[in-house]
C-alpha cells in the first residue's frame, strides 16, 4: 500500500492521498458521498494498478476520510476545486478520472475545466445533478428553511446529512440542463437495481456528451454501489481496455 501523503490547499486545510507511481495516464480515483480513498472500489482498483505497474491517485475530500475540515463545512464546488488541485499539483501528465456516484459529477466537472489534462472518463452509477433531482419538495424545504438534512444512510451508521451550503453550491453546478463539451472517452457504468441513482441518468449523460466515443454498461441486478466481485471485475476491465485504447 502507498503511503499516505498531504496536500496543502489552505491555512490549516491538508489533503490525504495516495499517490502510486507508474506508467500513465494516472487513475485518479473519486469516491461518492460520504465515502472516502479506502472503499472497496478504490482499493480494489488501486491493487489492480500496482500488478500493472499504473499510475494512480486517490485521495479524501476536505471533511472526509482523514483529510482535515469538517464534513458540514464542505460543499459541491469546494470539491471540485479539492481534485482541480490534486490535477495541479500532485498529478503529472494526462489523467483518467474514475468517478463513482457523486465522484461522477465531479469528474465530469474536473474534465470541463482541465480538457487537456483529462483524456478518459470512467462513472460509476454518476449522479450529476443529484441536488435538483434526488430530494422530494418537501426534503428541498427542510434544506432550506432550516439548514440541514439528516436522513439515515443504507451503507453505515452515521445518518445522510445534506447542508444547505452543500445543495445551493450544487443547484449552481448543474450540467444536465444543455450538452457538455467533453469531447474524451467516457464509459459509464449503472446497476437497473440501483435504488439512489436511477439508471435513465447515465443515458441523459450519454446523450448530452459531446463525445462521440461514448458507451454504456448496464447491470441488470446492480445496486447502486456495484461493489460485488462481479461489478469490480467490470469496472476493472472497463478501466483496462480504456487504457489500451488511448
Amino acid at each position: 500500500m502507498t503511503e499516505i501523503s498531504h496536500l496543502e490547499i489552505g491555512e490549516n486545510l491538508r489533503l490525504a492521498y495516495r499517490h502510486r507511481q507508474g506508467c500513465g495516464p494516472t487513475l485518479v480515483f473519486l469516491p461518492g458521498y460520504m465515502s472516502d480513498m479506502e472503499g472497496g472500489k478504490a482499493t480494489a482498483l488501486d491493487a489492480w494498478a500496482e500488478s500493472q505497474g499504473r499510475a494512480m491517485l486517490r485521495f479524501d475530500y476536505s471533511g472526509c476520510g482523514i483529510s482535515d475540515g469538517e464534513f458540514e463545512a464542505q460543499t459541491l464546488a469546494g470539491w471540485r476545486a479539492d481534485v482541480l488541485a490534486m490535477i495541479d499539483e500532485v498529478v503529472e501528465g494526462p489523467v483518467v478520472l474514475v468517478g463513482s456516484s457523486m465522484g461522477g459529477w465531479l469528474m465530469l466537472l474536473a474534465a470541463l475545466a482541465r480538457p487537456d489534462r483529462v483524456k478518459g472518463l470512467i462513472g460509476i452509477a454518476p449522479a450529476p445533478d443529484f441536488t435538483s433531482w434526488g430530494f422530494t419538495q418537501d426534503q428541498k424545504l427542510q434544506i432550506l428553511q432550516h439548514g440541514r438534512l439528516e436522513e439515515p444512510s443504507p451503507y453505515g451508521d452515521r445518518p445522510y446529512v445534506t447542508t444547505r451550503a452543500f445543495w445551493e453550491s450544487g443547484e449552481t453546478m448543474r450540467l444536465l440542463h444543455t450538452d457538455m463539451g467533453i469531447e474524451c472517452p467516457v464509459r459509464l457504468l449503472h446497476g437497473q437495481a440501483d435504488a439512489d441513482v436511477p439508471w435513465q441518468w447515465s443515458i441523459e449523460i450519454m446523450r448530452l456528451l459531446r463525445s462521440a466515443d461514448v458507451q454504456a454498461t448496464f447491470v441488470k441486478d446492480g445496486d447502486h454501489r456495484l461493489s460485488r466481485d462481479s461489478d469490480i471485475a467490470l469496472l476493472i476491465a472497463t478501466v483496462n481496455a480504456l487504457l489500451e485504447a488511448l
